[in-house]
């Protein structure tokens, strides 16, 4: 393919390149400094470390409801729409919000799928026909991880997860657990899993914060969905003082999966800034799931979102990484490489 010109946001600092991404077989063969008249801002695609796609049925059903009767396993208002809906109208819907997310500039997503073994497989099915490819979390007992990419569990108060945490020890796949999202009582009891990945810590203090960084374990954070449900903000300035942090949208029913409309809330309402922001939407989520992507650099997948950066809406920007967490939307991506 020929080469991507323009502003290249470059390696894990972003640092704004004018020049050249040359890609040859699917990967970054080189990153070159060079003057070119694009206005094209090219960036990394995006990873959403954190999504329920099922609830794609459901769309804003559950507005004004509380967490539980919202989304807890096993009798929200969720749980009930997913039962209702039979595999057909699962599969267009969870598809119709890949494709969404692909046009956006997401790569990959972390998706916690329910119902088991049948739930993943619904989840590769939606996805086949499409370039973005899901990370699959499963759900219900071990037998799930002969489908899944790893094992995605509601909460540590929830059920006894250890079977499928050993489980995906044995396997070498990670072990991700929803944690300290009501409250905290869930949060040492999490840790004690010794989980690859924590999802929301909305409720984290300082001792469950000495354990994630003695323990060394990521967390993914979704600050909109939070609001949504009014359950708190999540205290990503410490979180990101101490471990990795990623971006998640959660819930397709609570909101869109658009890592736009995240970064640009979190770099607002959040002590972080915008090559942080940036970082959690794009190589922190690669990261944790071992994607060859997220960043721009040679040797890497070529996975990259192009904006147009000649928009009406990004015309004239001086700071790039800023105008792209801040301002940047769905309408300025110009082309996705997946």
């Amino acid at each position: 393919m020929p080469a991507l010109e323009g502003t290249v946001l470059v390696g894990e600092s972003f640092e704004p390149v004018t020049g050249r991404v040359v890609v040859e077989d699917g990967r970054i063969e080189a990153v070159e400094e060079t003057d070119t008249a694009s206005t094209d801002i090219i960036l990394p695609a995006f990873v959403n470390a954190h999504t329920h796609l099922g609830d794609a049925v459901a769309k804003d059903a559950a507005v004004g409801l509380s967490l539980d009767a919202a989304v807890a396993p096993p009798d929200s208002l969720k749980h009930r729409r997913l039962a209702d809906a039979d595999r057909a109208e699962l599969v267009t819907a969870m598809r119709r919000t890949l494709r969404f997310m692909q046009r956006t500039g997401t790569v990959s997503t972390l998706d916690f799928r329910e119902f088991g073994r049948e739930g993943a497989r619904t989840l590769r099915e939606a996805a086949e026909p499409l370039s973005i490819d899901p990370f699959v979390f499963g759900s219900g007992d071990a037998s799930v991880l002969d489908v899944a990419d790893g094992f995605g569990a509601s909460g540590a108060n929830d059920d006894d997860f250890g079977p499928q945490r050993d489980a995906a020890a044995d396997r070498g796949v990670p072990f991700a657990i929803h944690a300290g999202e009501p409250d905290q009582t869930d949060i040492h009891p999490a840790l004690d899993l010794e989980p690859d990945l924590l999802v929301h810590m909305v409720h984290a203090a300082g001792e469950h914060l000495e354990r994630v960084a003695e323990q060394s374990v990521p967390v993914a954070v979704c600050p909109r969905a939070n609001t949504v449900l009014g359950v708190g903000r999540p205290p990503i300035r410490d979180l990101l003082d101490h471990t990795t942090v990623a971006l998640g949208t959660d819930n397709v029913m609570l909101n869109p999966p658009s890592m736009f409309r995240e970064m640009a809330y979190t770099v607002r309402q959040f002590d972080v800034s915008a090559r942080e922001v940036l970082r959690m939407a794009t190589t922190a989520g690669a990261e944790i799931a071992g994607l060859d992507c997220g960043v721009v650099a040679p040797g890497k997948r070529a996975a990259l979102t192009v904006l147009d950066g000649d928009s009406d809406n990004l015309a004239g920007s001086r700071h790039p990484v800023e105008s792209v967490v801040r301002r940047a939307t769905a309408l300025d991506v110009e082309r996705v490489i997946c």
